[in-house]
């Protein structure tokens, strides 16, 4: 079954670049027998078409469920509402049993195993920062809805400044330090001039002439306003209002203080607006707010929209011409990172930079030298790892040495295989800044540039860096688990990667994680395990004398634990591909009821389904 995230078979590879391929050479990655590999290190498009040509030749594709969310799993020990109604010892782990399970509402029946392969890689990682133009255009929507609605009101004032409050359903106006209207007069003025707007009546401002915006006269009166200017009556004025000499004393006050009066903050009408007539521009930035009303500078005006913001996965779907000739900054230093950059460079980008938060090793594609690191039966960082640390220095990382690691140990996290990237980095196609990234500007990025023995978060230099294209290379977001029903199968201790053969639930064999507890390793997640871990899972529902129970499997869990107590990131979080094959093998030798099986789990020997006989 799989989600309508995939209209195709090949799950993660449907959403890489086309320029993406292969970290370890292809010999490596044999997922299945039956694969031909073209050349060393087989591109996206190759690898889906052998995904797709095996996926047909076995007959899978009317097993395939396309486009069905899995939404929940639960035993058939239990009723939809978690009710307990089986006790069969045939469904008991912990007696050499295993449990059945139901998918979704049942419609495709009860299954004896369910084998989950939703990788490491799920939807990618948009991680957030300040100055991303969707934030901003959000965050500015919000304030010119908002503002245009207090505009919309304070036009529906007298030109001497009114406030309302009560009003059911609208916000009520602020007051300005200038208020000369009683603010109880605020909710039937709106309402008098909404219906006098409506029949045509003049405005305020057609009324007025330009020699002053003194406070109109009451309604039924045409006399001259008794300061001289002529002043013509009109049914949107609502008599003379006289302040109490308190409220004088206090804006005389403000006016002194440099409080800008209504006219100038929000103008009312054609003949308020103090700079109707001239060619200066009104005193409002483009965000709506008046320069003048703010206390310090919007940061939020610092947004990048010199080009697009994507995340790596998305690259390809740019056009060359927007990315030729442009410089690409590329926020990551991870195997998407280094793709990015070889990406840009293919469509013709003129320069690329690589923000790098931490270092990460780059070992050479080379099938000898990887295949003799990952043949380190240890699975952790060992007091000679440092040999093999500075072969790669000498052998890949000749004149940028400074770009190596300086905390973090070979064996410690998975290392990126590429040739080609710190060859860009020699010839100045693509600048490797180490820092962290504060967030976006106008013109880049701002980061707090650090040297090669500092560590995320210290201090450093902060500098701007150019970019006409930012790239998001900031990974994937891991899966959930989180879809069985009414049964614990990953207890605290033994989450992922925590996990019998570091892919088998401790609480029931039945189910297997195959590439999905995956965290950090040297090897390979697409080669012959995949096969040897479902032979197991085969040979587990065949053979009752070959079973686990649950207190065995945890027990190999914390004897793994305890031989590798203090490796980084765990036990189970960093593993090479010797360390897994010695699992597998002790997996026989442990208990010799399954030595007949060897062959036929480790190279799929002896057992031929009776359809293809």
């Amino acid at each position: 079954m799989e989600s309508d995230r995939f209209i195709n078979s090949g799950g993660i590879w449907t959403h890489v670049n086309k320029t993406s391929g292969l970290q370890l050479n292809s010999l490596l990655y044999r997922f299945h027998p039956a694969v031909l590999w073209s050349c060393a290190f087989p591109l996206r498009d190759e690898i889906l078409s052998e995904v797709t040509r095996i996926w047909k030749e076995y007959q899978l594709e009317p097993r395939t469920r396309f486009k069905t969310p899995v939404t929940s799993i639960r035993p058939i020990t239990h009723d939809e509402n978690g009710n307990r109604v089986s006790d069969d010892p045939k469904l008991d782990p912990s007696q050499y049993g295993h449990r059945r399970w139901i998918i979704n509402d049942g419609d495709d029946g009860v299954f004896d195993a369910v084998i989950v392969t939703v990788g490491t890689c799920g939807k990618p990682r948009m991680v957030e920062f300040e100055g991303m133009p969707k934030k901003k255009e959000e965050s500015k929507k919000h304030k010119e809805e908002h503002d245009m609605q207090k505009h919309d009101e304070a036009s529906r004032e007298p030109t001497d400044g009114g406030s309302s409050q009560g009003d059911e359903g609208i916000e009520p106006q602020k007051h300005s330090a200038w208020t000369t209207t009683h603010n109880g007069q605020a909710q039937y003025i709106r309402q008098d001039q909404e219906q006098k707007k409506a029949t045509n009546f003049p405005t305020p401002g057609d009324a007025h002439h330009h020699e002053g915006t003194q406070a109109p006269t009451h309604t039924h009166t045409s006399e001259p306003h008794k300061s001289g200017s002529a002043y013509k009556a009109t049914a949107w004025t609502f008599g003379t209002y006289e302040p109490p000499k308190s409220v004088e004393h206090d804006q005389e006050a403000k006016k002194e203080a440099g409080f800008p009066s209504p006219q100038e903050v929000f103008p009312t009408s054609p003949s308020a607006d103090p700079q109707l007539h001239t060619n200066k521009p009104r005193p409002v930035k483009h965000d709506g707010f008046p320069h003048h009303a703010r206390k310090s500078k919007d940061t939020d005006e610092d947004v990048f929209t010199k080009g697009p913001i994507v995340h790596s996965s998305e690259l390809d779907s740019l056009d060359e011409d927007a990315v030729k000739g442009k410089t690409v900054l590329v926020i990551g230093s991870g195997a998407s990172g280094v793709e990015s950059v070889e990406t840009a460079l293919a469509k013709g980008a003129k320069g690329t930079v690589m923000i790098a938060r931490e270092d990460k090793w780059i070992i050479p594609r080379n099938i000898l030298i990887d295949t003799l690191i990952s043949a380190q039966p240890f699975g952790r960082q060992m007091p000679l790892s440092f040999i093999w640390e500075k072969f790669i220095i000498w052998f890949n990382y000749h004149g940028v040495s400074d770009l190596a690691p300086a905390h973090l140990g070979l064996f410690e996290g998975t290392p990126v295989v590429n040739d080609e990237f710190l060859d860009h980095v020699r010839r100045g196609k693509c600048q490797y800044v180490r820092g962290d990234t504060q967030r976006l500007t106008k013109r880049g990025v701002k980061v707090t540039v650090r040297g090669r023995e500092s560590k995320p978060g210290d201090k450093g230099d902060i500098n701007e860096i150019d970019a006409d294209i930012i790239v998001l290379a900031t990974g994937y977001e891991k899966p959930k688990v989180d879809l069985f029903k009414y049964v614990d199968l990953f207890p605290e201790g033994f989450e992922r990667p925590n996990l019998y053969l570091q892919n088998f639930s401790t609480e029931d064999w039945s189910v297997l994680m195959t590439n999905s507890s995956y965290q950090n390793a040297i090897g390979t997640v697409g080669h012959f395990h995949i096969g040897i871990y479902t032979r197991i899972l085969l040979v587990l529902l065949m053979d009752k004398n070959a079973r686990p129970t649950t207190d065995d499997m945890k027990l190999w869990v914390r004897l793994i634990s305890y031989i590798k107590r203090g490796a980084r990131g765990g036990a189970f979080g960093f593993f090479t591909y010797m360390e897994l094959t010695i699992w597998l093998l002790l997996f026989h030798i442990f208990r010799p009821d399954r030595l007949k099986w060897l062959f036929f789990i480790m190279q799929g020997w002896g057992v031929t389904p009776d359809e293809y006989r």
